[in-house]
């Protein structure tokens, strides 16, 4: 589909094309990959070990194909509403407004924090190579750094996701032939079958309650679909990027940790009380190679987390506020485009400030508020998904009377049930907040409907 073309996939649902069209099917490859990082897993491997027992390669395992439903999901409604509002507009336009707003609000719990979050799991990682650095220093700095990026067009970023993303798998690369090796070498400290299946700590109820946590790294392939206005080649390009890079991450996170899990120095120590420093990752990959692959893992978690994600999660979460603003379910002013960079200027620096107030505040807490932030995320992207699944029936199923029974009803269910369980399964407090900034929302809408009402039914002053 050409630019034109994708232009008018825009207008002929009332818009205007705002946005500069210039990202290609490589373009949204790279960024969903990045947005995912292929070594997420690196950041909170130790948290999703002691939760899964042990059978961290497991969870992955099981997210993978919970993911997989869901982004085949997204790739159906994508080709149906070309739109820069990803779940929001899906939900909206696929069932009707209301819930829409209520799936844009949930996947807001989701995008306005996970930049906060990347921010402080970098800002452990660098603390732990340079200690005399606090770790609230390197969360600022990040900030800025990313804003400054987002700020000057998306063809920036997309060039910066380019050569991040090699950086990346180059170190992958490393830490798995140093592993592999040292594992045949007999530096191993766990049963070869125990990171995908330990019959003394196995339960459905642990499993999937460690997927709550894991799901985390999978996050990035649907917002994808929030760069639809600024892909030159239309609706069905943009499903392609969603599902692939999806599958991609998906295999190189059940390598990595299952190599990792078996390199663990103490493993009933990190069963049994946890990751505390956060660094476990890296304490495996220095009993593989040395003190050298501790530092090149952890600097390269922090510039990945800190400044290549949280880059694309920062200009995610701008296109999400922006379609959202120029609906009026959000003010106005976030809706404002830069004339000249052609990106959502206010929605830009909303986030940059949400990060600074939630990631330096995090830093505070003891344990820096990683767990807490990473199922507090990982529930909003959740219950979003679950309104994305049902989307497509009502969308396809229902009004379009599809016959493709497959990817209509069979594919949505199946992600319907296991992110359902999996929800379900996420901790007591995720749960609380979740439920809470879920009731704000509800009332929020409530505001807004009453508001657009009575300007309906103003009567207009008499001429004077």
């Amino acid at each position: 589909m050409s630019e034109p073309n994708a232009s008018r996939d825009v207008e002929r649902f009332g818009y205007q094309q705002e946005l500069r069209r210039t990202l290609s099917f490589w373009d949204l490859l790279i960024y969903g990959l990045i947005f995912m990082v292929p070594i997420a897993p690196f950041g909170i491997f130790g948290s999703v070990f002691n939760a899964a027992g042990g059978m961290v390669a497991l969870a992955y395992a099981v997210g993978a194909v919970g993911m997989v439903f869901t982004a085949v999901s997204y790739a159906q409604m994508s080709k149906a509403f070309p739109l820069a509002g990803s779940v929001y507009a899906y939900a909206g336009r696929g069932i009707a407004p209301p819930f829409g707003f209520v799936a844009g609000w949930q996947i807001l719990l989701d995008y306005i924090l996970v930049p906060a979050l990347l921010y402080v799991i970098s800002g452990i990682a660098m603390n732990a190579f340079v200690p005399g650095v606090p770790v609230v220093v390197w969360v600022l700095g990040f900030i800025v750094l990313n804003t400054a990026v987002n700020y000057f067009g998306i063809e920036l970023t997309a060039r910066t996701n380019r050569v991040m993303l090699v950086v990346e798998l180059v170190v992958l690369v490393v830490f798995l032939v140093v592993g592999v090796v040292a594992l045949a070498r007999g530096a191993g400290t766990g049963d070869a079958w125990s990171p995908l299946f330990d019959a003394d700590t196995f339960s459905v109820g642990l499993v999937f309650g460690a997927v709550s946590l894991a799901a985390l790294s999978f996050l990035g392939f649907d917002a994808i679909s929030t760069l639809s206005e600024e892909n030159r080649e239309g609706g069905h390009q943009v499903a392609r990027a969603t599902v692939l890079s999806l599958l991609v991450v998906a295999v190189l996170f059940i390598v990595q940790t299952w190599v990792a899990a078996l390199l663990v120095p103490d493993r009933e120590r990190l069963l049994t009380k946890g990751d505390t420093t956060g660094t476990a990752f890296y304490d495996a990959a220095e009993h593989a190679g040395g003190h050298w692959l501790y530092v090149l893992t952890a600097v390269t978690t922090a510039v990945a987390w800190g400044f290549a994600d949280a880059l694309v999660a920062q200009a995610a979460t701008s296109r999400l506020l922006y379609s959202m603003a120029r609906d009026g379910q959000l003010p106005r002013f976030l809706a404002r485009v830069h004339p000249g960079h052609q990106v959502p200027e206010h929605a830009t620096f909303l986030v940059a400030a949400i990060s600074v107030v939630v990631g330096g505040g995090m830093t505070l807490r003891a344990d820096n508020g990683v767990s807490l932030l990473t199922t507090l995320v990982n529930f909003g992207a959740l219950t979003a998904f679950l309104l994305l699944h049902v989307s497509v029936i009502v969308h396809y199923l229902v009004r379009g009377r599809s016959r493709d029974y497959v990817r209509h009803l069979v594919v949505p269910l199946c992600g319907i049930a296991i992110l359902g369980y999996v929800v379900v399964e996420a901790k007591v407090a995720a749960q609380a907040v979740g439920l809470t900034w879920l009731g704000i929302g509800l009332v929020v809408m409530a505001v807004l409907q009453i508001r657009r009402t009575r300007g309906r039914h103003r009567v207009p002053a008499r001429p004077e």
